[in-house]
């Protein structure tokens, strides 16, 4: 049974999968704006999401849950510097999703997913 199986399994194991996604992840907050496949971005923007409410708070507690899932310090850096005090008053809804266009090879839906100013 398929009980309680939540999230996208893209076609890859749970190491090569949870990689991609950070790595994903990373380059959003490094960038702000990136172009992938439409699942690819819902999938990360909870995770860019629970990362951007805990750079709010600056505590060496927060610091150490985001670099758990960061691979560079510039991206941990950039969060709690630039990002975490830029949303200090919005309540949550960091990220816009829109579409671009369909890739040629497979023909898979591209959005454009980006930090909101």
């Amino acid at each position: 049974m398929k009980h309680l199986h939540k999230g996208k399994i893209f076609k890859r194991k749970v190491g090569p999968r949870n990689l991609m996604l950070r790595n994903l992840a990373e380059s959003l907050i490094l960038y702000e704006k990136i172009k992938t496949t439409e699942a690819k971005a819902k999938v990360i923007r909870s995770k860019v999401e629970t990362m951007i409410t805990r750079a709010k708070k600056d505590s060496l507690h927060n610091r150490r849950i985001i670099m758990k899932s960061m691979f560079t310090p510039n991206s941990v850096k950039k969060l709690f510097e630039v990002l975490g005090p830029r949303y200090l008053d919005r309540q949550g809804g960091y990220t816009r999703i829109y579409k671009a266009n369909q890739r040629r090879g497979d023909g898979a839906e591209l959005v454009y997913i980006e930090l909101i100013k």
